[in-house]
This record gives structure tokens, sequence and C-alpha cells, in this order.
């Protein structure tokens, strides 16, 4: 390895950062400037939801904190913005300063969508949910919130709609779909979460999106469904996906598409320059197609082989991305793999309890098994025989996937 190899990171979330530190154990001698446009350490952005609903403190958030970056040599750029990258001569631009790499990481992550509905913009209880000062705001607001909306089919949505139920604020979520995440959900999971919702008290309103808001004084009052549903409303929290982060990258050359196009090596098409995290459209070996992917353990594992490939390495990327959540305080899901969302040409078995509240679904592509979405709680029996069975490729015959829901773990 060269001395004095220099690696510029921009984005300190869980890919970055995991980056920062892999690249430190990898070697002593480098520079390695880690830039973020928020003003805080990496906190852990699925303990935000927690945070919301005052289950834990911003202390407990927070997972790395300046000592760490000292200790480490990594020189952390707070409050910062790359304007800029330079392809050609490889330097990142921020502040007017240029910043020489040998290998750089995009992490940049997405920025919540707002609401274009008339009445919203500017209004001073109107919030996305994506940083650590979105929570702390708009916990703020619920301390004097009698009635709160929470609108999108995103997980973002269900997020606040949860936290506004658990902070005894009377909540409605307004979803344009059928069902919550209906690109991934059957009619039947979709009940399984539309139950949970209303056991804790959740007014649900399918096929409904914000007409437009009433104000008064830059406050919003009042929200008007597309079906002229009227609702007061004390919290506006918008849930309408996210737009990812790449102007940064304007004029580089480097492909987007959904995100930034980079292969099992989580490089783009100009050497040296890798994308991770929620920015990156990668390569899945696995599932043999590039998409995006929002996930905490998706984010580390990019990191990780980002790192390993920036140091000279050759590292493919192989995890099977996963993810799981609590649906209210009487579900939980876990999805891990691919899903219709990705690909529609899934084939689905599916085993559902309603007594117990569960339900498992086995998607297959190619007679392979692709993903697995499991709702109820305790229902991840299995679970690391679904993800060799997936990361083997195997191929499984039909008369065999219904025999697969009954996998329990070894």
């Amino acid at each position: 390895m060269n001395d004095n190899r220099r690696y510029v990171i921009v984005g300190n979330g869980f890919a970055g950062t995991t980056c920062a530190e892999q690249l430190r154990k990898a070697d002593s001698s480098c520079s390695i400037a880690l830039f973020t446009d928020e003003p805080y350490t990496l906190y852990n952005r699925i303990a935000l939801p927690p945070l919301l609903r005052k289950q834990v403190t911003e202390a407990k958030v927070i997972m790395r904190d300046l000592a760490w970056h000292e200790k480490h040599a990594i020189d952390l750029h707070l409050s910062t913005r790359v304007e800029r990258i330079d392809a050609t001569e490889k330097v990142a631009y921020a502040n007017g300063t240029g910043y020489p790499f040998d290998a750089l990481l995009v992490a940049t992550g997405g920025r919540p969508n707002p609401s274009l509905s008339p009445g919203v913009a500017g209004a001073y209880n109107v919030f996305n949910f994506q940083y650590m000062d979105d929570t702390k705001a708009i916990s703020r607001q619920l301390e004097e919130s009698k009635v709160a909306v929470a609108i999108g089919g995103s997980f973002i949505a269900y997020e606040l709609a949860e936290a506004f139920a658990s902070r005894g604020v009377e909540t409605h979520w307004l979803l344009r779909g059928p069902r919550f995440l209906r690109r991934m959900l059957d009619e039947i999971a979709g009940e399984m979460v539309d139950d949970a919702a209303r056991i804790d008290g959740v007014h649900v309103h399918y096929g409904e999106e914000l007409d437009h808001a009433v104000r008064s004084n830059g406050v919003v009052t009042k929200v008007v469904t597309s079906s002229g549903i009227e609702i007061p409303c004390d919290c506006l929290g918008v849930g309408l996906g996210l737009t990812i982060n790449t102007e940064l990258l304007d004029g580089t050359g480097i492909e987007i598409r959904t995100g930034i196009v980079c292969d099992d090596r989580l490089e783009t098409n100009i050497k040296g320059i890798y994308a991770g995290g929620d920015a990156a459209e990668f390569y899945d070996p696995t599932a043999e197609m590039f998409y995006r992917m929002g996930t905490w353990n998706n984010a580390g594992a990019h990191g990780k082989v980002a790192a390993i490939n920036m140091a000279g390495g050759d590292e493919r990327y192989h995890d099977v991305p996963e993810y799981s959540s609590k649906l209210f305080t009487d579900q939980t899901i876990t999805q891990f793999g691919i899903s219709p969302e990705y690909r529609p040409d899934l084939d689905l078995v599916r085993k559902i309890d309603r007594e117990k509240k569960h339900y498992r679904g086995l998607f297959f592509w190619k007679n392979r098994l692709a993903g697995v979405v499991m709702i109820g709680k305790g229902n991840r029996a299995g679970k690391r025989k679904y993800v060799d069975a997936i990361k083997s490729k195997q191929a499984f015959t039909p008369d065999q996937w219904e025999a697969m829901l009954d996998w329990t773990a070894d």
C-alpha cells in the first residue's frame, strides 16, 4: 500500500463512517477527510423513531463522538457541504478549498421530498423526518399538539404515524394507495399492518392524498384530503420519499439513474470513485440486478466493501439486504432479499396464521428464493436458512416451495 494515500468520504452516515473506520484499520499512515453537512457526528438513524417516541435519549442515539474521530485521525468536517467533484484532477471542493484524493466515496444519501400541496410550503408546523434536527423539531411540536397528520405510504410516514400515536396525539395517516408498502405487501399483509395501526388508535385513510392545507398566521390548522375530508391539524408529517443527493457529481460523467450507479465492488464508471448507502444504485450479484435499498445493515456492508476496494483490494458485495422494524405496538416486519417492489415478476407463496398474527411470504425468481417477508412478533424462525438459500442461488422446484414456509432455524 502506498504511503500517504489520500481518501475523501462525502457523507458521515453509517456507510461513510464505517468506510473511514475500515480505511484507518487497514492503513495507519493514510489521510482521511470525512464531510457532512449536518452539525452531528455519526448517529443511529434507525434510533430516531424511538427518540421521537421519547423511548431513548439523544445521547443514546449518537454513535461516534469527536474524540473517536480524533483518536482515529479522521479529519471530520461538520456542517460542511462538498459542492463539486473534479473527477479528472481527483479533487473534492468544499467552501472554496480543494481536497485531493486517491479514492473517493460518495455516501450522500437523500433528502426528503416536500409536499407540493397548496398551503404547506413554509408552514411552521410541517415537518419531514430524516435528520436529528427534524426529530427534535417534531418532538417540540408534539408537546403542544392535539391532532397530527402523517402523509405517505413509506416507512417514514409509518414511523411518523406511530410516533404521533405513541405520544398520545390523535393521529391520522393518509395513504394514496390501498395499503402500506403496496408494492411489496399483498392484501393480507396489508390488513395485518392496518390492524396494528387501528389497535394503536391511528385513523388510517386509504386512497387519500393531501389536497391542500388551511393556514392561519403561517401555521397549518386543517388539512383537506383529495376526497374532501377535513381534519384539524396541529402537526403535519410528510413521508413522500427521497431525492438522492447527486448534484455534487454534475459534470463528472458518473452515471446516475435512480442513484449513483456502481458495480459489485461499489465502484462507479470512473475509476477510484465509489458510492455507498442510500445513494448507491449497486449491483447485487445474487439478485442479478441493479437497485437502491436504503437500509442500515446494507449501508454498513457498503462501507466495508468500499473501504477494501478503495485501499486497492478486490472485495465484492454479496450480502443479502435486510431490514427489520416494529409496526406499532402489536407487530413487527422483517424483510430480506428483494420483493416485487424491485422485480415485479416474482412468484409468491405465503403462510398466514391470523390467530398468531403471523404472515410469511417467500418470493421466487427463476425457481430461486429471492426474498422473504415476515410479519408477526417472534416470526423469524428459519431466517438464517432463508438467507443462505438466497445466497446459494439454488433452484427449488415449485412443489418444494410450500414446505419451505415451515423451515425452522437449525
